[in-house]
């Protein structure tokens, strides 16, 4: 009797455990995207297109 209990309670712990396992997971993950889209042109980029708006103007 106290085993047929004990193994209906095991599918429900076992798919809380696995969800809190992912949910562990996906908070430690150190990766965040936002952090290495590009926020606009670069140094290099200024350096070489304000060398040509110098270059017109003179």
């Amino acid at each position: 009797m106290l085993f047929a209990s004990l193994t209906l309670l095991r599918h429900p712990l076992t798919f809380v455990a696995s969800k809190w396992q992912k949910l562990v997971q996906v908070a430690g993950n150190p990766y965040r995207p936002e952090l290495h889209y590009m926020r606009g042109p670069g140094p290099k980029w200024h350096a070489k297109y304000q060398a040509s708006r110098l270059n017109r103007t003179l």
